[in-house]
Formats: structure tokens, sequence, C-alpha cells
């Protein structure tokens, strides 16, 4: 078995970009080695999807207004449409100053929802 780490297979700058975005929220780290992801209290917000897509979880109200102002759509994956997460267009995703209030309502949102119990192994 190999001990190195995995390493996401998406482009360099999807994951810069991801990257600069999280730095907005103070306290949030990324997790995940093959698919980043944020999360607060057992539930997830956010995630690079590949081929290099950002899924952002939002509350209803803040859902509609994103997808009406950039044209987006719901997130799809393994062909289940997710019905909390919009898929972020990349000119969005590589616009920081554009997304981080949806990435700060996203926090919220989830932050506002029961914490997940945790595992005891």
């Amino acid at each position: 078995m190999n001990a190195k780490k995995a390493e996401p297979a998406l482009p360099r700058e999807v994951i810069e970009s991801y990257d600069r975005l999280i730095a907005t929220q103070p306290g949030v780290d990324r997790k995940g080695a093959k698919i980043p992801y944020t999360s607060r209290n057992g539930h997830m917000y956010s995630y690079l999807a590949e081929p290099g897509s950002l899924a952002l979880r939002l509350a209803p109200p803040e859902r509609e207004e994103f997808m009406a102002r950039f044209g987006a759509r719901l997130q799809e994956a393994y062909g289940i449409v997710q019905k909390e997460y919009v898929a972020v267009p990349d000119a969005v995703l590589r616009d920081t100053a554009t997304l981080a209030p949806y990435f700060a309502a996203s926090l919220a949102y989830v932050s506002s929802l029961k914490p997940k119990p945790t595992r005891r192994g």
C-alpha cells in the first residue's frame, strides 16, 4: 500500500479558487483528500466535484436567488439531483468576491441545522 495521501484529480486552478473562497470564512478548513469539501456539525455544505465544479448547499431563498442571478442549476451527482446544492458556474467560482456572500450564507444555513451525531467506534 502506498502511504502517500491521495491528491484530488481536479485542476489546480479550481482548487486554488476553492481555497480562496474558503479563506473568506475564518475557522473554516478544507477537508477531504480525493473530494475536497467543507462541513460544519456533520453537515457538508460545499464540495468540489469532478471534473472541477463547485457544489454549494444553500437554503431555499438563497438557492433560488443564486440560480436566477447566475443561470445556475441544481447539482447532479451519479444521476441524482441534489435538491439543496447548486452547481456553481466556473466564472462565478473564479470570482471570489461575488461568491463569498453565498459561501457565508451556506455556512450559516448548515450552522442552523441540528448537529449530526458523532460516530463512536
